[in-house]
């Protein structure tokens, strides 16, 4: 499933514009131990994480992952989502916690 089909599905706000919106997700990671992503994380796989600093980004590309989610609504740094854009890597946030996002994404993935 493409990310903008599954940010619309998931009613999740898109902070990355069009970047990255037409990336393949093949599985769901949550984790916010970054080295532990990093490692375990399958290529293809959306990451929820509660982390909001540029490393995100950097973990994204490391490990070969489409997308990031942001739960519970927090907020953004805006570094983050400059780098995010720059690297094609989409950001979306939601009110959802990780795991009503996982619950959801698992009827869909």
């Amino acid at each position: 499933m493409k990310v903008k089909e599954f940010a619309e599905q998931l009613k999740m706000e898109i902070l990355t514009g069009e970047k990255g919106l037409e990336k393949e997700i093949k599985g769901m990671y949550i984790c916010d131990l970054l080295s532990w992503v990093m490692s375990h994380a399958a290529k293809g796989d959306a990451w929820i994480t509660v982390h909001t600093h540029v490393n995100i980004v950097a973990v994204a590309l490391m490990a070969d992952i489409p997308c990031i989610i942001i739960p519970e609504g927090i907020e953004v740094e805006e570094a983050t989502i400059k780098k995010a854009v720059e690297e094609d890597i989409a950001i979306l946030r939601t009110s959802k916690t990780a795991y009503q996002i996982a619950c959801e994404a698992g009827k869909l993935l």
